[in-house]
C-alpha cells in the first residue's frame, strides 16, 4: 500500500476512473445484446435507433480512451453488416 499522500491520491482515481470504464463498456455490451434481440425478434426499425447509439456511444468511448478507434469501427462494422443481411 501507498505511503505517501500523492500516491494514495493516484490511488482513488485510478478506482474511480476504472469504475467509469467499467460502466461504459457495461453499457456498450448491453445495447448491444439489446440489438442481437431485436434483430432476432424481426424489429428492424429498432435495430437501426441502437445501431446509431451504439455508434455513438463507442465514438465517445474512443475519445474518452476507453476502447480502441480501430475496435470500436470493427465492432461497428460488424454490426452494420448484420442488420443488412437480416433485413
Amino acid at each position: 500500500m501507498a505511503n505517501i499522500k500523492s500516491a494514495k491520491k493516484r490511488i482513488l482515481i485510478t478506482e474511480k476512473r476504472t469504475a467509469m470504464n467499467k460502466a461504459r463498456k457495461s453499457e456498450i455490451k448491453t445495447y448491444i445484446k439489446k440489438f442481437d434481440t431485436a434483430i432476432d425478434n424481426g424489429n428492424f426499425d429498432e435495430a437501426k435507433t441502437l445501431l446509431k447509439a451504439i455508434d455513438k456511444k463507442l465514438k465517445k468511448a474512443v475519445h474518452k480512451n476507453v476502447v480502441h478507434l480501430n475496435s470500436a469501427s470493427r465492432k461497428v462494422s460488424r454490426l452494420t453488416k448484420k442488420l443488412n443481411s437480416a433485413m
